[in-house]
């Protein structure tokens, strides 16, 4: 019976000892709430006297309404009844409703940082509208991301990475649509126009344009001077008729020239690689193999450039140096007209990073090129070319024939002893200034034939 009460007094003991635990507790979790919202008040406070100023140092937590905002966004471009006009967005955006509707859907597609989404708290975020209006003012206008901030209720840091996320989206969308060699198509097409001009065999024009760097780092200021002391960086373009760019060859460090970075740059390799098209026009009853582009005085005499007389003296090279100074403004109106597109590469870059401006300057690009192919039309009949597939004087083949009548096989281009003597070859015969040279005089004679008489 004693051992009964033991065990009785015993339990009742540790009944007491874990009610007292349990109270203790309770105390202890009921002192901690207590001081979990003690701290959420002072944090509260602490914030609202923040969003006053009232703490040196701290910048303000601004309520940029940037819904209101996107609303009158919408209401001014991107609805039926908008308050502004199909040729207002042209002239803001640069590019026609349809075509950034479809820049939109497919950057949205691509990226879901453009889609408009809800926080942890649920608030909306931003419009892709907004984001990309952002993107696209700041290239159109060369706007700062604190101009930014009026238009797209937008911060500084926001409105920075929205840019880099767009130009990003672009170049990796797009880049092989709308920046890419000419097809067999387009080429007999710019062969075509090139012989209605008088220059057969001529394929486009080439040029290089600077684009000052102020914000270059201090680490690369050696690396980016030109002659003059600048810091810049050197875009190599080819343009077509239509002023559009196939080739756009950029970032290339050190005081450079048009000449060398030419040698840098990737538009002959197809050349020395032996997969360009076998092109063959007659100039001056002498037939050629090997097309052209259209160069200024810098570039030296290679088979394919064709540089201007520097100091014509006869009517011939006269007649010869106006032609070839015209239709080389082909790359020259295309620099101009990207600079007055987007004013951003026309001003001084104010990035810090050469990739973020490598990716601008291929956007811009391709921008450009979707708006050319969207706006130019190609239909309209030229009057000097009434028969386009006249065969007279060009022609194209888009793969050589080797004697059984079969295409010919292009050997792969790489480093042992028979395969680099023939890309030797091939660069030797490129650099040949007598065809250069007999090319010249022949166009002369062909051009004071063709177009001789019409001044008279």
């Amino acid at each position: 019976m004693s051992d009964m009460n033991e065990v009785l007094e015993r339990q009742e003991r540790e009944t007491r000892e874990r009610r007292r635990r349990r109270a203790e507790g309770k105390m202890v979790q009921r002192e901690l709430d207590q001081q979990i919202v003690i701290a959420m008040a002072l944090l509260d406070e602490e914030n609202q006297g923040r969003r006053c100023g009232s703490q040196v140092g701290s910048g303000p937590n601004m309520d940029r309404h940037r819904h209101s905002r996107g609303k009158n966004l919408l209401e001014d471009y991107f609805i039926l009844t908008s308050l502004y006009s199909d040729v207002d967005f042209r002239r803001r955006y640069r590019m026609q409703p349809h075509l950034f509707n479809k820049v939109m859907h497919d950057i949205c597609n691509y990226d879901e940082y453009f889609v408009q989404k809800c926080d942890v708290a649920g608030v909306l975020g931003l419009l892709p509208e907004q984001k990309l209006t952002a993107g696209i003012r700041m290239l159109a206008y060369g706007s700062s991301a604190d101009q930014m901030d009026e238009i797209v209720r937008m911060g500084k840091s926001t409105t920075l990475e929205s840019l880099v996320r767009f130009c990003d989206a672009v170049e990796t969308l797009y880049i092989r649509d709308y920046l890419h060699r000419s097809t067999p198509m387009d080429l007999q097409r710019l062969l075509q126009k090139a012989k209605a001009r008088g220059f057969p065999g001529m394929i486009d024009s080439i040029d290089c344009m600077y684009w000052q760097w102020k914000n270059c780092s201090t680490t690369w200021q050696g690396d980016y001077g030109n002659r003059k002391g600048q810091k810049s960086i050197i875009l190599e373009a080819v343009a077509r008729f239509d002023t559009c760019v196939w080739h756009a060859f950029f970032g290339v460090t050190r005081s450079q020239n048009d000449l060398n970075v030419l040698g840098q740059s990737l538009v002959f390799n197809d050349i020395l690689r032996g997969e360009v098209p076998n092109i063959t026009y007659e100039i001056n009853n002498i037939v050629y193999q090997n097309g052209y582009y259209l160069v200024d005085d810098i570039y030296s005499r290679w088979t394919t450039c064709m540089k201007s007389i520097l100091h014509p003296r006869s009517e011939k090279q006269k007649l010869f140096a106006a032609y070839q100074e015209g239709y080389r403004k082909d790359v020259e109106r295309c620099f101009g007209i990207l600079q007055a597109q987007w004013l951003i590469i026309r001003g001084a870059a104010l990035m810090f990073d050469e990739e973020v401006l490598m990716s601008i300057m291929m956007t811009c690009i391709i921008l450009y090129n979707m708006i050319v192919e969207d706006e130019y039309d190609y239909d309209v009949a030229e009057v000097y070319e009434q028969d386009p597939m006249n065969m007279t004087l060009t022609r194209i083949y888009e793969r050589l024939m080797g004697p059984s009548g079969e295409p010919l096989e292009h050997e792969p281009l790489v480093r042992d002893g028979r395969f680099k003597t023939r890309m030797i070859d091939r660069f030797t015969k490129m650099q040949s200034s007598y065809i250069h040279e007999r090319r010249q005089v022949d166009l002369m004679e062909h051009l004071w034939t063709v177009k001789g008489n019409d001044g008279e």
